[in-house]
């Protein structure tokens, strides 16, 4: 069995929990850390488990959102710590004190009742990955924080039932913002975030029978509303916009069990 509960989505801090299940074996993995410590320990025993539950972390890129506190979970409660070499250097190699771990695209972290498989994707960071999850019969692909979706990003999403994506802005909202020039650049490049009608293109992309979760995430306070994203990802894959789930900056998501 596998489910995933985010514990918040967005400029503010980004943070993940994926749970796998084999017979007596359960494995808990962090995605991102971007929250202050006392906030994560708050929102997971909102999800009923503490830091000393979690069996590794894994960071996506060296923005802070997804950094956080991740340096000191990982010290203080002895919790490997997965990231790239690109992002390790970017964080200026800090010292982990024997928890760091370096990842690759396409290299699987096997934590024992369930798989891990990061993926390089398009974003203003040194070597970003996101990540596909699976137990062997359930797929949950976590992607946020890309400019684009490279052939790379459509194949690794390929086959999922589940999907936490994405839908960082929409495009008007972004062009009549009060953002500097160079940053509506930034975020609406190809190495910024995705827009709700990039996010949608996606889903067509990917969409099949099995495909029956869809969550829309990391959305913009100021150049996205939740209801514009689920009315974009929902006419994607011919849903009513009700059925796309958005993660909250604040509360996250519930527990989502990833079906087979």
């Amino acid at each position: 069995m596998l489910r995933f509960k985010n514990l918040g989505s967005g400029s503010t801090g980004n943070a993940t929990v994926v749970e796998g299940r084999s017979g007596t074996q359960v494995a808990r993995l962090l995605v991102d850390c971007g929250l202050g410590i006392r906030q994560l320990q708050t929102r997971l025993a909102q999800a009923d488990l503490g830091l000393e539950d979690l069996d590794a972390l894994f960071i996506t890129h060296e923005h802070s959102d997804h950094v956080g506190c991740a340096r000191a979970v990982a010290t203080r409660f002895r919790i490997p710590v997965w990231m790239s070499l690109g992002t390790y250097t970017a964080l200026g190699e800090p010292d982990f004190d024997g928890m760091l771990r370096i990842a690759h695209d396409m290299e699987p972290l096997d934590l024992g009742a369930f798989c891990a498989l990061p993926f390089a994707v398009p974003h203003d960071a040194r070597e970003p990955l996101q990540l596909r999850c699976s137990d062997g019969a359930s797929h949950a692909g976590i992607v946020t924080d890309l400019g684009h979706a490279s052939d790379h990003v459509l194949q690794q999403l390929q086959g999922c039932h589940a999907l936490m994506i994405e839908a960082n802005h929409d495009p008007e909202l972004l062009q009549n913002s009060s953002y500097p020039p160079f940053l509506k650049r930034r975020v609406g490049g190809l190495y910024g975030h995705l827009a709700n009608t990039a996010t949608a293109g996606i889903l067509q992309a990917v969409r099949h029978p099995g495909l029956r979760c869809v969550v829309a995430a990391h959305l913009s306070a100021r150049n996205n509303l939740p209801a514009l994203a689920q009315q974009a990802l929902g006419a994607a894959l011919d849903w009513p916009a009700e059925a796309i789930q958005v993660a909250s900056p604040t509360t996250g998501t519930a527990w989502i069990e990833v079906p087979t």
